[in-house]
């Protein structure tokens, strides 16, 4: 199930079409992430048109209220025909098991469904300091995770450093969806907890999120090409 998604964070859906007409001819279409920015400019047709050029989607909208109100989206979303999409893990098991009955279609068929435990962003010290969490990232991380597998989810987002961790506490076949991927002598930007695309494999990530690395690439396919390459 290992695989490379291209972290589509755009603006418009003029942008990301132009971005993905790069990739027309190749034989692989890739896996890409519409986040909030992208759904909130240009709505749920732009998922309908990315699906229609034969791309998975994962919806990365990051769900986090009470569960009625989760529940109630998730359905709406179910009728996207996304591949993937997610939820905060900090808003409770009761809110990820409602996440996951409005996303299960009557059918029984539904979207791969995870949850994001700490965003790349944070450090383990604005953990403590700002949102006064004071277990470490990874025992914050380890519960979240086990939080995550007893709602029913598929697996969690996390950072390449805490895959393995994950994958101890909750076993193998709970998925990790890892951010935070730039290649070796890259600029971290705005991300804390990085790795490599080849270090994420031999970490235990079932899936990576790379976005900057090849939508700023000065050759986008060639960059999807060599994260494939190292990770698959």
């Amino acid at each position: 199930m290992r695989d490379v998604i291209i972290a589509c964070d755009f603006s418009g859906a003029e942008q990301v079409l132009a971005f993905l007409d790069k990739f027309k001819d190749c034989e692989r279409k890739p896996f890409v992430k519409i986040g909030m920015e992208l759904y909130y400019a240009a709505g749920p047709e732009i998922v309908r048109e990315i699906k229609r050029r034969g791309h998975k989607i994962f919806l990365d909208l990051k769900m986090h209220d009470i569960p009625n109100t989760v529940k109630k989206t998730a359905r709406v979303l179910s009728e996207l025909d996304v591949d993937m999409t997610n939820v905060h893990a900090a808003g409770t098991i009761e809110m990820m098991r409602a996440a996951l009955e409005g996303l299960t279609r009557p059918d029984g068929t539904r979207a791969l469904l995870i949850a994001v435990t700490q965003l790349t962003s944070t450090s383990e010290q604005r953990m403590r300091d700002e949102l006064l969490i004071n277990a470490s990232m990874e025992e914050t991380i380890a519960q979240y995770a086990a939080n995550t597998k007893e709602a029913g989810l598929d697996g969690v987002v996390c950072s390449p450093l805490e895959a393995a961790l994950v994958k101890k506490r909750c076993g193998q076949g709970f998925l990790t969806v890892t951010p935070g991927i730039r290649f070796a002598g890259a600029a971290a930007d705005d991300q804390v907890r990085i790795t490599t695309p080849a270090r994420a494999k031999e970490i235990g990530s079932d899936f990576i999120v790379v976005g900057r690395p090849i939508t700023a690439a000065e050759d986008p396919v060639a960059a999807y090409n060599q994260c494939v390459t190292d990770f698959l």
